[in-house]
């Protein structure tokens, strides 16, 4: 049965991870070089899983200066920055960098990912919801106007008049204009019958057209998906979760039913799919984990906060919270 979107931290598989460093330096400056010596000595990804966010966020700004000039990259996680059973949806943005990361994760490359344990948590979507999803446009390649918009319709993106933030989109007569996830900035597309005649950045802003490119990767605006099959599976799974689906048309249930994803939709991610992942599945093979802080401790308190904010907030017929 699916359950919200946290999960007890898992017992690690050999397989997985190489080895577990923990780290106990006196210094936070001490800390990120010994961080820094670990993970470059590792060939692959690295995960750092500190106690807190602050902690996570110098290490990023301490290891991103520190290994500015090697092969090795440094990204955080992000945290949605919205606590659990909220009625509010992650900013754009940072669903954008989100995905861009778990993206990028699969590939065993010299990667290090650093995240809180509160993050750490949170149930992912499947790594093949990602990858089946990734829409690449090419110049001179035959699109079908409808079929573009018809898939980013039912990836996430959202139609609107004008782009200014990641995950909208745009049609004026053969122009589309999207603001595609991992992109730092939107871009316009042109296209001359059905083929995609040019493809460049612009200015939201000004609206200007600036450099142009060959091709554009596309990844999902959502966390879960938005098609006729996704909603059917919400639909199933809501049903075997809960007694009685309302009718009410402004309960949760019918605004889904009816393609509407009201604020704070995320805390129901695990209904959109048969299985949700961590990030954990998304590691390549040997990669190297590293845990900093009392990282039990920050989860005991963690997973009792979200009891608690269950307790006190389940009182909406309408909006049933998952356990």
């Amino acid at each position: 049965m699916p359950s919200f979107s946290i999960f007890q931290p898992p017992i690690l598989d050999a397989k997985q991870t190489s080895k577990i460093q923990f780290i106990n330096a006196p210094t936070q400056l001490a800390q990120a070089i010994t961080l820094k010596s670990i993970s470059t000595q590792h060939k692959g990804t690295t995960l750092i899983v500190t106690d807190d966010t602050p902690t996570a966020l110098n290490l990023e700004a301490e290891l991103s200066y520190l290994l500015d000039n090697s092969d090795h990259s440094v990204a955080l996680f992000p945290d949605r920055e919205t606590l659990p059973y909220d009625n509010f949806s992650p900013h754009q943005d940072l669903v954008a960098q989100r995905l861009e990361t778990l993206h990028h994760l699969t590939e065993n490359k010299n990667k290090i990912i650093i995240v809180p344990i509160n993050t750490l948590l949170v149930k992912l979507p499947p790594q093949k919801f990602i990858t089946d999803n990734v829409l690449i446009l090419n110049k001179g390649d035959q699109y079908n106007l409808s079929d573009v918009r018809s898939q980013l319709i039912d990836t996430g993106y959202h139609a609107v008049e004008q782009v200014y933030e990641h995950g909208e989109f745009a049609v004026r007569g053969s122009i589309i204009d999207i603001y595609p996830t991992g992109s730092k900035k939107p871009l316009r597309i042109e296209l001359f019958d059905d083929e995609v005649e040019s493809i460049r950045y612009f200015d939201p802003d000004t609206q200007r057209s600036e450099v142009e490119i060959q091709s554009v990767r596309m990844l999902p605006a959502k966390e879960f998906p938005t098609d006729d099959a996704a909603i059917e599976t919400f639909r199933k799974n809501y049903r075997a979760r809960f007694e009685k689906a309302s009718n009410a048309s402004e309960s949760i249930y019918q605004q889904v039913s009816k393609k509407i994803m009201p604020s704070g939709i995320e805390n129901y991610l695990p209904l959109f799919f048969e299985k949700c992942e961590t990030l954990f599945d998304y590691l390549p093979s040997e990669s190297l984990l590293i845990t900093i802080g009392d990282i039990e401790t920050a989860t005991k308190k963690h997973l009792q906060d979200i009891e608690q904010r269950f307790e006190n907030r389940n009182i909406d017929i309408h909006r049933p919270l998952l356990k």
